[in-house]
C-alpha cells in the first residue's frame, strides 16, 4: 500500500503551483517548488510535507494575508479531501493574530477538507472566545460547519495538537456537544460520540452522568450514546452495560466451549466455538477478548465484538469464530503465550492459553 504522504506528491504540488498563479500573477511557481523539495522531502511524513507546502506557499506569495485567503477562497474547492489541508494549515500557521478573518476561512474551509486540525491554536489562545464560535457553528445549515464544532473541541482529536486544559476538565465543551445530540447527520453525530469516548478515557463518570441523562430521549442521541461509551462497554462498566439493559446476572451460562489449536504460527488462524444459555428471557452482549504478547514481552488485551441479541427462555445459540493472526500495518504479532477469553454481558465466562510461534520457512 503506497504511504499516506504521497498524496502531496509532484503532481499534486504542479497542479497547486498552476492554481495559484491562475489567481494571483505574482506568486512565485519556481520558488514554491525550490522550497518545497528540499534534500529531506522524501523522508517527510505527512503533516511534515502539509507543513512544508504551507510555509513555501507563503514565502511565494507577495500578498499579504487577507489577500492570500482570497485566493485560496476561490482556489480550495479544488482540492477537496485530505490533500486540501494545506489551506487550513496556512490560516493554522499564520492567521491567529487575524481572529475574525481567520475563523471564517476555517468555516469556509472545512467543507473541502478539514478544518479541525488547524481550529487548535485558536482554543489554545482564547478557549472562551473559540468555544462560543463553536456553539455558533453548532445551529451551522452545512454538516461540515457542524462537525468541525465537535471535532475541532475533541480533548484527545488524533494528529491534533493537545488542549490540556480541556483534558484536565472536558465540561466546557459539553454544551457544544449538547446543542448536536439530536443532529440528523451520521457525520456530525459520530464526531459527538467520538468527542464523549475520548471523555470517556479521563472523566469515565462525567461521561456516565450524560450518558444516563441522554439515552431514551431521541434515536439519534442513542446512536451517539452508544457509540460514545464503546471503550466502558468494552471494559465491561456495570453502569454502563445497565443503561443498555445488560445485567451480569447468573441465568446466562456458557457451554461446549472449544478451542481448535493451542498452537498457531504469525500469519495462521485460530478457530473457537462455544455456546450460550439462559434460563430467561435475557439480552446479551457477546465479545472475546485476546492477550497479545507485544514486542517486550509483556502483554495487551484487545477485545472484539461478537454480537448482541435477546435469548429467549430455555433457549441456546452457538457462535463459532476464526480469528486471524496475520501481521497488519496496525498491529504486528509476537511469538509467546496468548490468552483467548469470552466475555458476555461485561464477565469473562472462560479463557484458554495458546501459542503463537514464528513462521517456519
Amino acid at each position: 500500500m503506497e504511504p499516506l504522504k504521497n498524496i502531496y506528491n509532484q503532481t499534486f504540488i504542479e497542479r497547486l503551483g498552476k492554481k495559484i498563479k491562475q489567481q494571483c500573477s505574482f506568486f512565485d511557481e519556481q520558488l514554491f517548488c525550490a522550497s518545497i523539495y528540499q534534500k529531506d522531502w522524501e523522508e517527510l511524513a505527512l503533516k511534515e510535507r502539509m507543513r512544508r507546502i504551507t510555509i513555501s506557499m507563503h514565502e511565494a506569495l507577495p500578498l499579504d494575508y487577507e489577500d492570500n485567503l482570497a485566493c485560496f477562497y476561490n482556489i480550495a474547492p479544488s482540492f477537496k479531501g485530505l490533500g486540501g489541508i494545506i489551506f487550513p494549515d496556512y490560516v493554522e500557521v499564520y492567521g491567529l493574530n487575524n481572529w475574525e478573518q481567520s475563523i471564517a476561512a476555517l468555516e469556509f474551509l472545512t467543507e473541502y477538507s478539514t478544518s479541525e486540525f488547524a481550529v487548535r491554536p485558536f482554543l489554545l489562545k482564547d478557549q472562551e472566545r473559540m468555544l462560543e464560535q463553536m456553539q455558533i457553528w453548532t445551529q451551522s445549515e452545512n454538516e461540515h460547519v457542524r462537525r468541525l464544532a465537535s471535532e475541532g473541541c475533541r480533548p484527545r482529536l488524533p494528529w491534533g495538537m493537545s488542549i490540556p486544559s480541556l483534558k484536565k476538565d472536558p465540561s466546557p465543551v459539553l454544551p457544544v456537544l449538547e446543542a448536536l445530540k439530536t443532529d440528523e447527520s451520521l457525520y456530525v453525530r459520530k464526531s459527538v460520540a467520538n468527542n464523549l469516548n475520548d471523555i470517556s478515557k479521563t472523566h469515565p463518570d462525567l461521561v456516565i452522568d450524560l450518558a444516563t441523562a441522554w439515552h431514551g430521549e431521541n434515536t439519534y442521541t442513542n446512536w451517539i450514546v452508544k457509540h460514545a461509551c464503546r471503550t466502558m462497554l468494552k471494559k465491561g462498566e456495570a453502569r454502563v452495560l445497565a443503561i443498555f439493559g445488560y445485567d451480569a446476572g447468573e441465568s446466562v451460562e456458557l457451554t461446549s466451549v472449544h478451542c481448535e489449536a493451542e498452537q498457531v504460527s504469525i500469519g495462521e488462524s485460530i478457530s473457537f466455538s462455544f455456546e450460550v444459555f439462559s434460563s430467561i428471557q435475557k439480552k446479551i452482549r457477546v465479545e472475546y477478548a485476546i492477550d497479545y504478547v507485544k514486542a517486550n514481552g509483556k502483554r495487551s488485551r484487545k477485545v472484539f465484538h461478537l454480537s448482541e441479541t435477546v435469548l429467549e427462555e430455555g433457549k441456546r445459540k452457538r457462535y463459532f469464530k476464526t480469528h486471524s493472526f496475520k501481521d497488519l500495518t496496525t498491529r504486528r504479532h509476537y511469538p509467546g503465550n496468548h490468552t483467548l477469553t469470552v466475555i458476555l454481558n461485561g464477565k469473562e465466562k472462560a479463557s484458554f492459553n495458546f501459542d503463537i510461534h514464528m513462521q517456519t520457512k
